[in-house]
């Protein structure tokens, strides 16, 4: 997915002088509060803060007042407008060069919480764009999806894992308004792929966190058309909503626990926690208890099974000894290689071959992940190249890519209530070329695994919009998995 603000198309006519139709810089959505810095250049001449404003939903804000509103949701599917004030307004047609430059924060993805109640460190992402544009006064074109593609093998009995998706996978389609909700569950009925179905709560809810009753009957009515399952909900937990304090705890139980009264009315039986603090999972279990919710704390790059941070969630679980309690299995986890997408990716935004081998020096080293994000930040620096041309890459090339042995799963195997089946790339081959799938697939068999594996693409953190069809590539990967499946039924037949 693009890190960009701004497409080909977000040059628009205004009255008031022109408009910028603005893309979320990334895969969820996000609240006015995760704004910080907002800066445009045009034909040269930097634009005054006081001549912009931000128009989301018909409602103006300054760019001085983004940071405050913690209260105002930026939904995935939602273009704003940046109004640019100007004597004389721009016309259909004119070609203008345009920049632009934006600071984010990820209000979930915390790097250290505050001190002594402050608000704590997020992991930031940098936008800078210069584009020529042509003035106009409507959206890109969707393009043709591919079609015909045929149905995949049946399953089987004896197939050891049920497959799904996570709707997570067509995050750069689903942004761009290629679908809507509803157009994307028929597009995955079209390709075959299912029947399980997970969400990401605040990517596809356009009232996050709450379910309304709208989309309650929208997802029905898709279940009942498709025959789909809900497998797994997955709640965030948005501690840096507010930029002068993290979360509370009163505030982090009341959060959650409206995201799962929402898993519960979808039908979900599993929600993705975010969050695995003792005392925040003493007050939820009796809220899961009476919802029938299981709560899946995610193992995710660069942490495995036995990282020390699991392992202190293992302590909580043992602690509390509840059968409600366990993990998502995330395979970022297990790569023994960085995808091919990240380091095209990198390349895109200017890493020579030298930074890119470094990269991938650093990344196969055991030193935890800020050391190692730290060690290239300085290196970058120390070759006097701005990490802040990569975006939040600097950071996720080692928040997402973990190189734990794959054999280290069936030390947790009983806890595993839902696997997330990571991959980048299928390749001429058929085959993940950074994640070993059929050597994961005989450790789940082995270690007597039967629930969903749910197929999630995340080459659109690194790859152009339409670059590939990422539903097409999920059916590639359900091709891989099923016949890494039936390689092992012996082994599967005799458990």
């Amino acid at each position: 997915m693009p890190n960009g603000l701004i497409d080909d198309a977000s040059l628009r006519t205004h009255p008031d002088g022109f408009a910028l139709a603005l893309t979320i810089p990334w895969y969820r959505s996000l609240w006015l509060s995760s704004v910080t810095t907002i800066r445009v250049t045009v034909d040269g001449t930097e634009v005054p803060e006081s001549d912009l404003a931000f128009d989301l939903g018909g409602t103006r804000y300054s760019i001085a007042d983004l940071p405050a509103r913690s209260d105002v949701l930026w939904y995935l599917q939602e273009h704003p407008l940046l109004v640019v004030q100007r004597a004389e307004p721009f016309a259909l047609g004119e070609r203008h060069d345009v920049e632009i430059f934006g600071e984010l924060r990820l209000p979930y993805m915390q790097i250290k919480p505050g001190d002594d109640g402050g608000p704590g460190l997020y992991v930031p992402n940098i936008v800078r764009q210069a584009l020529t544009l042509t003035v106009t006064d409507r959206d890109a074109p969707v393009p043709v999806l591919e079609t015909g593609i045929a149905p995949p093998p049946p399953a089987a009995d004896e197939d050891p894992f049920q497959l799904g998706l996570t709707l997570y996978s067509a995050s750069a389609e689903f942004r761009a308004g290629w679908f809507d909700f509803d157009g994307l569950l028929d597009r995955v009925a079209e390709l075959g792929i299912g029947p399980g179905i997970e969400i990401v709560a605040s990517q596809v809810l356009p009232t996050y966190p709450v379910v309304s009753d709208g989309f309650v009957r929208t997802w029905r009515e898709a279940f009942d058309r498709h025959g789909f399952d809900a497998s797994s909900f997955g709640a965030n937990l948005d501690m840096g909503r507010r930029r002068d304090r993290d979360m509370t705890p009163d505030e982090e139980f009341e959060f959650s626990e409206v995201l799962f009264e929402g898993a519960a009315r979808l039908g979900f039986p599993l929600v993705r926690i975010q969050s695995a603090k003792p005392d925040l999972l003493r007050r939820l279990l009796p809220v899961a208890e009476r919802l029938q919710l299981k709560l899946a704390y995610e193992i995710h790059a660069p942490m495995g099974p036995n990282s020390p941070e699991i392992m202190k969630v293992r302590d909580v679980y043992d602690e509390l000894d509840s059968p409600l309690l366990g993990f998502v299995a995330d395979f970022s986890s297990t790569m023994h290689s960085m995808s091919p997408t990240l380091l095209r990716a990198v390349r895109r935004a200017g890493l020579d071959d030298e930074a890119v081998t470094r990269l991938q020096e650093i990344w196969k080293t055991d030193a935890p992940m800020r050391e190692r994000q730290e060690e290239f930040i300085g290196y970058l620096r120390g070759r006097d190249f701005d990490p802040g041309r990569l975006g939040s890459f600097a950071h996720l090339a080692f928040n997402m890519h973990g190189h734990v042995d794959p054999r280290e799963w069936a030390d947790i195997m009983p806890q595993i209530l839902h696997v997330h089946a990571k991959f980048y790339d299928i390749d001429e081959h058929g085959q993940e070329p950074a994640i070993d799938y059929p050597e994961l697939v005989r450790v789940f068999v082995e270690g007597g695994y039967r629930g969903y594996w749910s197929s999630e693409w995340e080459g659109h953190a690194f790859a152009e919009l339409g670059e590939v069809d990422p539903l097409v590539l999920v059916r590639k990967q359900h091709d891989l998995i099923r016949a890494s499946m039936r390689d092992l039924r012996p082994v599967a037949a005799a458990r």
